[in-house]
């Protein structure tokens, strides 16, 4: 099944472009509900009791500029508020994330109470996106090389855009089961085993000579604080969630993810521009991170990727690998690219936002 997209890998719809701020924090309640995380869902729905409060946290919300769900801005408050539980800073949340307290009014008192409390610690978490680095997504990638190394070869060069702390940066570590396709280190912490629909991926093999990702704020890992900042984004019922950021922890205290602190739109024209091996595909990667990308940058990796598209040949191939969300359907899409072969691009496949289930698609 190949099924071709026209131009961005993304495009926005009017969900994306909600400006309204009580209508993007509903919406994002709602989503939050229908992925299974209903707790979750009831602390971002009183967030709408936040905007009228007195305090910079609720004022800053209401004067959002910029569209609240592009830049994701009900889950960046939502990661300091079920920080201050991780921490130990005040244990009020507890209750409402173990779903023993779900009395919407009660819930909206509390979290109100908590921005008034901590208002200055909660209002630096508005300044930037989530860190949604997550190592389910990780199937995507390697059905994506599997896929590729039936056309390519077995042999890539990954590089990740948004790699945050790193945790698909160390993908090479895992162990995967792709319906019933298994690869990687048995042994590994790291077991990523998705509810599979469908074909399993080409049982093809794969080799990763180099891995690396960039991200403009990564997470150190081995920092405590960092790596709890990390599990804050990590809603509370997700348990399968924060078992893997341990895992992830785990294997970064034994070699830790090669990371680079860079603008993705620099990063990618530096990769691009860097010798190439014969034999060994070079790759672009991202996951659910094209949508906090602003446009000029864009605009600048469309631009580095096209002028190394030219320049690839069947010694020195290029991919483009990338697992986003569809914002006409917010369907989370496996899409691929590669050159020399007219970088056609193919869907090939979907999956939940954090890894729980994929659909691959019968791909020729």
């Amino acid at each position: 099944m190949n099924r071709t997209g026209k131009g961005e890998f993304m495009a926005a719809n009017g969900i994306m472009n909600i400006v309204d701020v009580p209508e993007a924090i509903a919406w994002q309640a709602t989503h939050c509900d229908e992925a299974g995380a209903t707790n979750t869902a009831r602390v971002v729905r009183a967030l709408l009791a936040v905007l009228g409060t007195d305090t910079a946290v609720g004022r800053r919300m209401a004067n959002w500029q910029g569209l609240s769900l592009q830049d994701a801005m009900p889950l960046r408050i939502n990661g300091g508020l079920h920080n201050l539980l991780l921490t130990g800073a005040d244990p009020r949340l507890g209750p409402v994330y173990a779903g023993l307290t779900t009395d919407q009014s009660t819930i909206d008192a509390i979290v109100a109470d908590l921005v008034q409390t901590f208002d200055a610690q909660l209002l630096p978490w508005l300044d930037g996106p989530p860190q949604t680095n997550e190592a389910g997504r990780s199937w995507g990638f390697m059905s994506a090389l599997m896929w590729l190394s039936k056309r390519v070869g077995p042999k890539f060069e990954i590089n990740e855009l948004g790699a945050s702390a790193g945790v698909n940066t160390m993908m090479d570590r895992y162990h995967f089961d792709l319906g019933g396709v298994t690869v990687g280190p048995p042994k590994s912490p790291m077991q990523i085993k998705p509810e599979w629909r469908g074909p399993p991926p080409p049982d093809a093999p794969v080799e990763i000579a180099e891995i690396r990702g960039c991200d403009q704020a990564p997470v150190d890992l081995s920092d405590p604080a960092a790596a709890l900042r990390l599990k804050s984004y990590v809603w509370p019922e997700a348990t399968a969630r924060m078992g893997r950021i341990e895992a992830a922890i785990a294997l970064a205290s034994e070699q830790t993810p090669d990371l680079i602190k860079q603008d993705a739109g620099d990063f990618v024209a530096a990769m691009m521009d860097r010798p190439q091996e014969s034999g060994v595909t070079r790759v672009l990667s991202h996951s659910i991170v094209w949508q906090y990308i602003p446009e000029a940058t864009r605009a600048s990796i469309e631009a580095a990727m096209a002028a190394a598209a030219e320049r690839a040949s069947a010694e020195k191939p290029l991919a483009w690998v990338a697992l986003e969300t569809n914002r006409e359907t917010f369907r989370h899409e496996l899409h691929v690219r590669y050159w020399p072969a007219g970088g056609e691009e193919t869907l090939l496949g979907c999956g939940h936002p954090h890894g729980a289930w994929a659909e691959w698609f019968d791909t020729p």
